[in-house]
């Protein structure tokens, strides 16, 4: 029998000494601060404004940022302990090489050493194999002139197509959606636009925990009168306060979507002068949804019909309204075909263009939107350009110097990249801001692959999970030290300010990729003294593509608290709100409807595996919990993953909250406390996904990939629960707040209809 830590001493004794709890007071009591830095949050892709206190080149605490337009001053439980990281005694603060003895851990070696040994092994590996058999893997926590920088360093100095990036795991779908459908791969409309609403449609997105300072849009909105639909598996916290709650099945979001504009077109709550005038494609997404009544919605969903049509009209007769959606949606194997479904209702209603009316993606990662713009994914040039097309690699080719031939062709994707690890066509691999081996799907499959490369350099702050399997880890730089721009949810350039340096022996990450270049006897191409140096090619580069930063300076940047992209000339005020006037990114300039179809997800229930799994963030936690997992004050909020239940599955199993109970897919199991909700489906579990090993929820999600974006099916896995031995009590803050708020309607509880 065990329990959870509750108390500091209990933490540590669990963690270790190296969990990072603040004393009493916080860590700038009584000490004399030299300076505050005006920055930005370094988790999620809201950006949030911050000050940096600093004392002795150390972060020691924070002030809010009152005069920052997005957030003015607020911030979530992550922002607020962010500068905790910084002195964290696990700070990698030099160079480390697996050591050949019996133990198999790491020493530590100077950077020469280090250096040499991942070029050495580089132009082994591609000196037997080819090119393509290195890859690199990256991530969007980086900044823009990181991404730009690190997709150029693939192409020409490690001369490899096999380059992608972690939003492969979050934004792909939209974007792939957005551009499409729209033309172009940016959420459609500033923040400021949400209170404008007069209805607001939350599909597949927990932004109280995951983003909340949307929360407070939302609530301006509701103020103001504006009424809120919410779709998810989970009456999410959000989701108690809404009109009308949609909980949905996991996996069948393109077919509510269809039955709502099925809906719509059956009632003409249409806007008949915006799809003729301004998009095309209609009758075809017209005719895909024929069939889908209220009645098929209510069957394949398990949303009662009065709901979902009552959602349809609430969107279709306003005049504003704005459709939020995220991973809920995104993370499948079809998660393109479900954005798509989205914009066929924003686009059949006429919400585009205009304050207050539009489909908006909310990005996940801290540089979601401006890292997937540079150039560091597989399929993409600077400016959101396309590396198949011929004019696109000649431009590209001018600004970088080199021959068009230079530049490799599409390359594998992050999942497929592991796959070809397996399959023996990939040997060796780079990586930055980037943890597979907790975030990437069945990580038994993961983990076996890392183990098989026959090199694998990895540039961390941190001794991440899959930096455990690395052969050379390079200790790299935090988001405060270094100066840069990223772009936000909002499509906001927004500029970062190094508050602190590097401690001990570790390096800038930019530093060390010149240098890399450099000993690949590729240094011709990276001559740059500065990363501001970086950001005035990358301007160039992305000059002419739709996502345009060229009138961009960072003085202005700052000046203004960031400008909008597309700013193609100096002097351009930016662009907060795409497609005004009805004017789509396509060259026809017409927004294009989809006729989606629904289909099942790669897996389905049956008499084996007869629950739904979904995963998803705590407000607490970010990504692969490489950096929140090492702050104590958010460990303590929520310590262990949980399973999430309903009542009515809880009776059938004999378990009540702070249960062990095995949860097992088609790929593995893992054991954790239960906690019994009525906040989720009767059919459904949750688990969140931050926790690496044997508390890792992506040992059981699913490899399966959308055939478009090539995103996991991370939200909809068939699996099995059972009663474990033990009993674990839980006392985390939320599960007593939850239980107490989780009852009636649709405000907490489950009624009749929802996945009965």
């Amino acid at each position: 029998m065990s329990r959870l830590p509750v108390t500091e001493a209990e933490l540590i004794e669990r963690y270790g000494p190296h969990l990072n709890l603040e004393p009493p007071g916080g860590w700038n009591h009584g000490l004399e601060i030299d300076r505050e830095v005006e920055t930005h949050c370094c988790f999620c892709g809201q950006q949030c404004g911050i000050k940096l206190k600093v004392a002795d080149d150390r972060v020691v605490g924070f002030e809010p940022w009152y005069d920052f337009p997005f957030n003015k001053g607020k911030l979530c439980p992550k922002g607020v302990k962010r500068y905790l990281q910084g002195s964290h005694p696990d700070r990698l603060l030099e160079p480390l090489v697996r050591d050949p003895g019996a133990d198999g851990g790491f020493r530590e070696v100077d950077w020469d050493t280090a250096l040499q040994r991942t070029v050495a092994e580089i132009q082994r590996i591609q000196g037997a194999y080819g090119k393509d058999s290195f890859a690199l893997l990256s991530g969007v926590s980086l900044t823009n002139e990181k991404s730009y920088l690190i997709g150029k360093f693939a192409r020409l100095a490690l001369q490899t197509a096999n380059l992608d990036y972690n939003g492969r795991l979050c934004m792909v779908s939209a974007g792939a959606g957005n551009k499409l459908a729209l033309g172009a791969d940016r959420a459609p409309n500033p923040w400021s636009d949400i209170p404008l609403a007069e209805v607001v449609f939350v599909a597949g997105a927990n932004v109280a925990e995951c983003a909340p300072i949307t929360t407070s849009y939302i609530w301006q909105a509701r103020d103001r009168g504006a009424k809120l639909i919410v779709s998810d598996p989970r009456v999410t916290p959000l989701a108690r306060t809404a009109d009308v709650f949609l909980g949905v099945r996991p996996g069948t979001d393109s077919a509510l979507m269809g039955t709502i504009l099925h809906v719509l077109i059956e009632n003409d709550w249409l806007d008949h002068h915006f799809i003729d005038e301004h998009t095309s494609g209609f009758a075809d997404a017209a005719a895909a949804v024929r069939d889908y009544t209220p009645q098929w919605g209510a069957r394949t969903c398990g949303v009662p019909e009065d709901r979902i049509v009552e959602a349809a009209r609430l969107w279709g007769t306003s005049q504003t309204g704005m459709l939020l959606h995220a991973r809920g949606i995104e993370h499948q194997s079809k998660g393109v075909e479900n954005v798509l479904s989205c914009i066929n209702l924003g686009l059949a209603t006429g919400k585009y263009g205009r304050p207050g009316a539009g489909v908006c993606t909310i990005t996940g990662q801290g540089n979601g939107q401006g890292g997937r713009e540079q150039g560091h994914k597989c399929d993409q040039l600077p400016g959101n350009r396309d590396i198949t097309n011929p004019e696109h690699r000649e431009y590209v080719a001018g600004v970088w110097g080199c021959d068009v031939d230079e530049i490799p062709g599409k390359g594998l994707t992050a999942q497929e990249i592991i796959e070809a690890i397996h399959d023996g066509q990939v040997k060796g691999l780079l990586s930055i801001c980037f943890n597979p081996a907790v975030s990437l799907p069945d990580t038994a499959h993961t983990a076996a692959a890392l183990d098989k490369l026959e090199h694998y350099t990895t540039i961390d702050f941190f001794l991440s999970e899959s930096a455990q399997h690395a052969d050379v880890v390079l200790p790299g730089s935090l988001h405060e030290e270094d100066e840069g721009t990223t772009t936000s949810v909002e499509g906001r350039a927004i500029k970062i300010n190094a508050a602190v340096p590097p401690p001990g022996n570790a390096r800038l990450d930019w530093e060390i990729f010149l240098d890399l270049a450099r000993r690949l006897g590729r240094g011709q191409y990276f001559g740059y003294e500065n990363t501001e140096q970086v950001f005035e090619e990358m301007k160039v580069a992305s000059h002419g593509g739709t996502a345009d930063y060229n009138g961009m300076t960072w003085q202005r940047i700052e000046d203004e608290h960031g400008i909008f992209w597309p700013c193609p000339t100096e002097g351009h005020p930016g662009t907060p709100r795409l497609y005004e006037g009805g004017v789509f990114a396509h060259e026809d300039g017409r927004g294009r409807f989809h006729a989606v179809a629904f289909r099942e997800p790669a897996e389905v229930v049956d008499d084996e595996f007869p629950l739904w799994l979904t995963t998803g963030r705590v407000v607490s936690q970010y990504l692969s919990g490489t950096q929140t997992r090492r702050i104590g004050a958010l460990v303590e909020q929520y310590p262990e993953p949980l399973c999430e239940m309903h009542p009515r599955l809880a009776a059938e199993l004999g378990v009540r909250t702070g249960d062990l109970v095995t949860v097992t897919s088609r790929r593995g199991a893992m054991t954790t406390p239960a906690r019994v909700v009525e906040s989720i489906r009767p059919d459904t579990v949750f688990i969140p996904y931050h926790w690496p090993g044997s508390r890792a929820a992506n040992q059981l999600t699913n490899r399966a990939l959308d055939p478009v974006s090539k995103i996991p099916e991370y939200k909809v896995s068939a699996v099995r629960v059972a009663r474990a031995e033990g009993h674990v009590e839980v006392r985390d803050r939320r599960v007593t707040t939850l239980q107490e708020r989780a009852s009636g309607g649709a405000s907490g509880g489950w009624t009749p209809g929802d996945g009965s």
